[in-house]
Order: C-alpha cells, then structure tokens, then sequence
C-alpha cells in the first residue's frame, strides 16, 4: 500500500500559540521589537532561517537561538492535534497505509512533539533537518527518506498544508495532498493532486488518486 509522508505543523498539529509566542520572544531577545508586534502566521511551515533571511536579518542565527531557548523550555508543547487527526492516522493504518512524518521542524523537536501528543506510536519513522540546518528543503528530506526506507516515490504520497510540502513532493516526483485546515492557502498549492477539507476525507482521496 501507500507510504504517506505527514506534515507536522499545520496538518498533524496546531502548534500556532507556542511557535508565534516564541517567535515573538525571540525578536524581543534580539531587539526586533517591530517584528515581535506583526502577525507572524506565515512563518509557520517553512525552515525559520529561509524565513529569517527573507525577512533581512542580519544575523538570522541569533534569532533562531533565542527562539529555540524559549520554544525548547515548553513552548512547543503550547498545542494540540486538530480535531480528528488521531482518527484519520488511526484509517490510514487501517486501510494498509504506512505512515512516516516528514517536517521542516528539526527532527529532535518534533520527535518530543508526537511523543507527548501520542502521535509517535503510529509512525513507522520520523524525519525533519537536522539543528546544523542539513535536509531543511524539504525535497531533500523526502529523498532521504525514501532512501532510508526504500519506499517507492510512485506508490509515496506528501501530505501538507503549505507551498514546501507541494513543491517538495514535485521535486521528487511523489504525488501530494494538500489540506485547508493548517496554515496555507490555495494559492500555495499548483501542482497538488487533490485538496481536502477535513481529516475524514484522506483516506477516500487516496483511493481515488489510485491509493
């Protein structure tokens, strides 16, 4: 059956109030008092340096350090799963699939993630970059976790809610579904195979993509 590669932040999870309060911090820590006070909702998904770097920092790093000191000390745990995900994971293994996570957050971050919100047990691996920022793109994610899984790219599916997890799954030619409940828009989806609106929906939508 199917390998289905899982977003964490804005598809598994809601982690919107601990990732902007930590954000928030950290542009007060490094003196970004103008960045602390916008809406920071679009950073939420893509790698924080590339983020960082497009916002001008002059040194991106700092801002990730004092992001990561107040997001480590329990910020990441200020969320919780959306509505129905522990179900959805729950018929896709049922339906045979084979469930991976595959994540922009650094993988020692995320693992402690689906550890608390008893995600972890339904995995059969979990991938995200390392903190030195190796894998951060996530097509490059992907190709190392089908390398290390030996899963096949044609029988693989991404499954996301932001422009990365789309343009990822292309880049190595795996089909992908995108999801309206996290933190993208439509806008950031060309190319998807097919769109769902709640977490009941994906296994259905994988049968119907030849799942």
């Amino acid at each position: 059956m199917t390998a289905v590669f899982l977003d964490l932040d804005g598809t598994l999870m809601d982690s919107k109030p601990g990732i902007l309060s930590s954000l928030r911090t950290a542009f007060l820590d490094v003196g970004l008092t103008d960045l602390a006070n916008q809406d920071l909702t679009w950073m939420i998904g893509p790698p924080f340096i590339d983020s960082f770097i497009k916002l001008g920092l002059a040194e991106p790093q700092a801002a990730i350090d004092a992001y990561r000191r107040v997001y480590d000390n329990g910020g990441m745990f200020d969320a919780r799963p959306y509505d129905g995900v522990h179900q959805m994971m729950e018929d896709l293994q049922k339906a045979g699939h084979r469930l991976y996570l595959a994540t922009a957050k650094p993988h020692v971050a995320a693992t402690k993630i689906t550890a608390h919100f008893d995600l972890a047990p339904m995995f059969v691996a979990q991938f995200g970059p390392e903190l030195d920022g190796t894998r951060n793109w996530k097509g490059d994610l992907l190709t190392y976790a089908l390398q290390q899984t030996g899963e096949d790219v044609q029988q693989s599916v991404m499954v996301g809610d932001r422009h990365h997890d789309i343009a990822a799954a292309q880049s190595v030619g795996m089909k992908s579904v995108a999801v309206r409940w996290g933190y993208g828009s439509e806008k950031e989806w060309d190319g998807c195979d097919a769109i769902i609106e709640r977490p009941d929906e994906l296994v259905s939508t994988l049968r119907a993509l030849g799942f």
